[in-house]
């Protein structure tokens, strides 16, 4: 009798698959940040259904190959994973857990996104999503990846998150913040001390910036322990009146024109 029901309900449902047909798609996101990422992604996933070589909508459901439909949207290299199914509705549901890019790569006139892991996300248009931009002199022994603990720091900071526009790596010992607002980049130097060295520039927002302006100095930098050094845009302006005796470090010695800024009571 078993037999005989799974024979006869095989029958029936293939009979039915014959006549109805599969009356759109449904994508659904796990595993995005945000509900905004969420609208972009099903975006994206429309548009590269477009691509795709067979039709979907109007399509008999006994004709939609779900395996292949998962097939084509993982080689597209932007999702962790893909799984496809028909609903009792008779919707092809896609269900899709993204590669969330935390930076976006620039070399030469190309680019491409990264996510926490590392990982390469094909910097399709219809999955744009605004995330940090970095660009840098890159090679085997230093990678984009290296800049990632920056590039966390810069995006969970609230102050930072706001007022970096890109990072520019240099080296893995130079990598400079270019502000929103115009004027200077801030040379953080590495990866290390993160924390002290934003609380340095943000006191030296408050105590400098206020008397000497945006268009004062071209960089400042950050990344020496215990000192801000700021260099003049104007070199021609600098004041030899005034002469300090103390030990210099190596590294410090080898910036053109710095000028050692006090971050406590004094301004220069």
């Amino acid at each position: 009798m078993l037999l005989a029901y799974t024979a006869v309900m095989g029958f029936w449902a293939h009979g039915e698959a014959s006549r109805h047909v599969c009356t759109g798609v449904e994508i659904e996101v796990h595993g995005a940040a945000s509900t905004a990422m969420d609208s972009t992604i099903r975006h994206g996933v429309r548009e590269e259904l477009q691509g795709y070589p067979r039709r979907i909508a109007g399509t008999p459901i006994r004709e939609v190959d779900t395996r292949d439909v998962e097939r084509f949207l993982t080689k597209r290299a932007n999702f962790e994973s893909v799984n496809c199914m028909m609903s009792s509705r008779g919707k092809l549901v896609i269900r899709v857990e993204p590669l969330v890019p935390v930076m976006r790569v620039f070399y030469g006139d190309k680019s491409y996104y990264i996510n926490k892991a590392g990982k390469h996300i094909v910097s399709n248009a219809e999955f744009y999503s605004e995330v940090p931009a970095v660009t840098g002199r890159f090679n085997c022994n230093f990678s984009p990846r290296d800049v990632l603990p920056l590039v966390n720091y810069v995006t969970k900071d609230p102050m930072l998150s706001e007022w970096v526009s890109m990072i520019v790596a240099e080296d893995s010992r130079n990598l400079l913040l270019v502000p929103r607002v115009r004027g200077h980049v801030v040379n953080f130097g590495d990866t290390t001390r993160l924390k002290e060295k934003k609380e340095a520039l943000a006191m030296f927002y408050r105590q400098v910036m206020p008397y000497k302006g945006w268009e004062e100095y071209d960089t400042i930098s950050v990344k020496f322990r215990g000192q801000v050094v700021a260099t003049r845009r104007d070199k021609t302006r600098l004041n030899h009146a005034e002469h300090y005796e103390e030990e210099v470090d190596l590294e410090e010695a080898t910036l053109p024109q710095a000028e050692p800024i006090q971050t406590e009571n004094q301004h220069e």
